[in-house]
């Protein structure tokens, strides 16, 4: 949130805790701490704060986030003991700084906008992040911003003291046990008292607060207290205890939670549930009225809100947990979460985890495609790996189970999505076998995140395999099986297999028009893909119709997402340019373009896509200057939000190789081609049509450095490979073609390459069309080399019609129709399509 007081940072971020009202001492603690990040700016370096569990150490970042808050623009926290977690944490920070959030980009775009904005300083150059309760600093470094600002990590793990500069926190000082006893229990206990109590409480932190929470809510005297805590420990000694929890805190924890128990009975098993969800905060509303659970046993205490809300106040003034109430959740600390595990029986356990897996699940929204759903899934989502939430077998938890990787697929955080998907699939087919429909469908969404990773042969093996079993179990006219169908054609395509692709589709789409009817909204999708399906096999204009319809269809439609509408507008757009119709593609590409941006913001993967397009369209129409200017914004953003090997990023730098190639660049263009055509050749395959496009691109840069031998071998090799996988009669093969035929003329093979350029001719007028531009160039190509041959009466015929056209077409002035008449070569580059 944004902070009001003018004291206080610009941005306070809403996860930092509460500060402790009975702070006590620490000083020279927090002092040193003050004084090792002031260095750090020079030296670059995150700080850790550890020790044993209890001690405070997520206590003095708290400390230090309110006491030094005037120094600082901006205070953010982020719960770390969940490493497949922290990138959400980072990524609710983006709007704070003027940037897309979550729903724009994605999480994990987002967080990575969030770190670049913090490394450079901007918006903000005093900037404080505290990681809270981090663990391996492996899991955690390259999510460390280094900059101009402070970062604070608290940990358990004594290896960072290799990883960063470290201050240690120990237990309290004697005086310090005084004086925080003295502020805890103001009456009734003299120094010497506090004294007493602190030694046997070993001066732990966290046992000190279980100590006076409880005697300043009954009133007992330390002698009491004292008598108690020494039955307590005798107890202790007897029962098994995990060697890292101190004797003195279990005591005290034990007591607490037998005074909760003479006071409220119902709420020890309150308390008890709350053990088995994670550390961070967990929603009150969780707990709402008619949640469903097992048994008798929290029913009572849920259904009764007159008796719920004393459960939690007594909770929290037992110091057992921590409250807030304006944020309505309570938070139990992770210590305590241990002890009051290891005090039940297995059967206890079971009970108690089971009961949060149906809490969760009663409390998640029904659609995480709803962006709006979103912040409560995300609440909830921290709370999945600690419940143990794979091991349920009861369906509504595995829906939930599925609807969370859903949400994270959604929410571009790919990485935890994946990781959520095999931990579901491993244990629900060891519980369930392979067929079970919970299984299928979370196969389903891991197929859809592999392919978001680029991990293209994966996602087909796993689709591939999920679809049979679909079929076989379910049924091909389920919509689960209609869904892995859908999907396995993206895998197809991904495969370079654009036949196959074409026919799953046709079939698919029958099988959509049959359960949900011809208007249906998942059936105008379903048209979307097979028009993008048509367009790959190069029948441009029969995709055209395809998309026309899938546009006008789902822009009518009540109800359809942005997404889906950009989607189906920017493959129109895309088709229309493919078409030949350049002036038209661009038209579209604005309008889609401008939407996107008011809709999804500018770093939205999908509005990078229509911006990608964009560029290409205003590329051909000869508009050099803005192609360049949105293609190196494209990469630029890609390459930040995305990584250099994702698929998105690839297309935008072969975009930017061929406007770089077209307005001169030829060294940067040359450079920036080889790099992505050997990440195509590794995402994709060696083998894959677009890889073998992106080689002609090369081809094309080596050629125009002067190097025709070098261009005509890899075209030569490319081109046979695109043939075998594609046929002659495409247009990939067509494009490599024509500029194989312009290699041989420089390099002076004149029968040849007047050959292969009348042959790419004919095929370009029966496939794509006799004005399609390119048929017109391999025509004007063909004008060239006949003049060089002497045969200058058939060149003067072919060039009237050809240049005829140009001029209608494209117009006089546009750069192909000069290059045409001037009889220069015409080259044409591959721009590869999505998937």
């Amino acid at each position: 949130m944004v902070a009001t007081d003018a004291h206080r940072p610009k941005v306070w971020g809403k996860r930092v805790p509460p500060r402790l009202k009975n702070f006590t001492g620490r000083d020279d603690l927090l002092e040193g701490l003050r004084d090792k990040l002031s260095t750090a700016v020079t030296a670059v370096l995150p700080h850790a704060l550890h020790g044993m569990g209890g001690v405070g150490k997520t206590q003095i970042a708290v400390e230090y986030a309110y006491r030094y808050q005037s120094e600082y623009d901006l205070v953010w926290w982020v719960s770390a003991d969940r490493p497949e977690l922290i990138n959400a944490s980072l990524a609710a920070l983006a709007p704070y700084l003027g940037l897309e959030g979550v729903k724009a980009q994605g999480i994990d775009d987002a967080a990575n906008t969030v770190l670049n904005a913090l490394r450079t300083g901007e918006p903000f150059e005093r900037w404080l992040v505290i990681f809270d309760n981090a663990h391996q600093p492996d899991e955690v470094n390259d999510l460390i911003p280094h900059g101009s600002g402070h970062v604070i990590i608290t940990s358990r793990n004594q290896e960072w003291q290799d990883a960063a500069d470290t201050i240690s926190v120990d237990v309290f000082t004697r005086r310090e046990s005084v004086e925080f006893l003295r502020k805890r229990v103001p009456k009734g206990m003299t120094d010497a008292e506090a004294g007493r109590l602190a030694q046997e409480l070993g001066d732990l932190p966290l046992a000190l607060e279980q100590a006076g929470a409880m005697q300043a809510l009954v009133g007992m005297s330390v002698d009491e207290y004292l008598a108690l805590l020494e039955k307590q420990m005798m107890v202790v000694l007897d029962i098994h205890k995990p060697r890292e929890y101190p004797r003195s805190m279990t005591a005290a924890w034990r007591l607490s939670v037998s005074q909760l128990g003479e006071q409220l009975p119902e709420a020890v098993d309150l308390l008890r549930c709350c053990a088995f969800f994670g550390s961070e905060p967990i929603p009150r509303e969780v707990f709402r009225r008619g949640s469903p659970v097992p048994g008798d046993r929290l029913s009572r205490v849920l259904d009764d809100p007159i008796l719920h809300s004393r459960a939690i106040r007594l909770i929290g003034n037992l110091a057992l947990a921590k409250i807030d109430a304006g944020r309505r959740t309570l938070q139990v600390h992770r210590l305590i979460q241990s002890l009051l595990r290891a005090e039940l029986s297995k059967e206890d356990q079971e009970y108690f985890r089971h009961t949060v897996h149906l809490l969760l699940e009663s409390a998640a929204p029904d659609d995480p495609d709803v962006e709006g759903n979103w912040p409560r899934y995300s609440e909830l989502i921290a709370h999945v790996t600690a419940a143990s939430l794979e091991t349920c077998q009861i369906p509504e938890v595995r829906a939930f189970a599925n609807k969370s990787i859903r949400y994270l697929h959604r929410a571009g955080d790919w990485k935890t999505a994946s990781t959520f998907a095999d931990r579901f699939i491993e244990r629900w087919t060891t519980d369930s076998g392979a067929d079970d429909p919970d299984v299928i469908f979370a196969r389903r969404h891991l197929g859809n995140v592999l392919r978001e990773l680029g991990r293209f042969s994966e996602a087909y093996e796993n689709d591939k395999d999920a679809l049979e079993i679909a079929r076989r179990v379910l049924g091909p006219d389920d919509p689960r099986t209609l869904m892995l169908a859908n999907q396995f054609a993206a895998d197809l395509r991904a495969q370079g297999d654009f036949v196959g692709a074409l026919r799953q589709d046709e079939d698919t789409l029958h099988r959509y028009e049959h359960v949900y009817g011809h208007n249906a909204s998942q059936t105008l999708r379903m048209v979307n893909n097979l028009a993008l399906d048509v367009g790959l096999v190069s029948r441009y204009f029969d995709a055209r119709e395809l998309q026309l319809k899938a546009y006008d269809g789902l822009k009518t439609t009540k109800g359809v997402t942005a997404v889906s509408l950009l989607i189906a507008w920017n493959n129109l757009a895309r088709l229309v340019r493919l078409c030949g119709d350049y002036a038209a593609a661009c038209d579209l590409g604005e309008d889609a373009y401008d939407y996107a941006v008011g809709e999804l913001g500018a770093d939205h993967v999908r509005t990078l896509h229509i911006a990608k397009d964009r560029a290409i369209a205003l590329r051909r129409h000869g508009d050099y200057d803005l192609a360049l200017e949105i293609a190196e914004s494209v990469y630029e953003r890609c390459l930040r939000l995305l990584g250099e090997d994702q698929p998105d990023t690839l297309a935008a730098a072969m975009n930017l190789v061929n406007i770089l190639r077209t307005t001169g660049s030829i060294t940067t263009a040359f450079s920036l081609a080889r790099g992505t055509m050997d990440l195509y050749a590794r995402v994709y395959g060696e083998d894959h049509p677009y890889t073998h496009g992106c080689v002609g691109n090369l081809a094309l840069l080596h050629r125009v450095r002067g190097d025709a031998l070098t261009a005509s071998r890899l075209n030569e090799k490319s081109l046979a490979r695109l043939d075998a996988k594609l046929t002659r009669d495409h247009h990939y093969s067509l494009t490599l073609a024509t500029n194989l035929a312009n290699d041989q003329a420089v390099l002076g093979n004149l029968d040849q390459a007047r050959t292969l350029c009348q042959d790419t001719l004919d095929r370009a007028r029966v496939v794509l069309g006799e004005e399609h531009p390119l048929a017109l160039g391999n025509a004007a190509n063909l004008v060239g080399i006949m003049r060089r041959q002497g045969d200058d009466e058939g060149a003067e015929t072919l060039a009237g019609t050809t240049f005829e056209t140009y001029d209608r077409l494209l117009g006089v002035h546009h750069p192909d129709t000069i290059v045409a008449k001037e009889i220069r070569p015409l080259d044409f580059d591959f721009d590869p399509p999505p998937m």
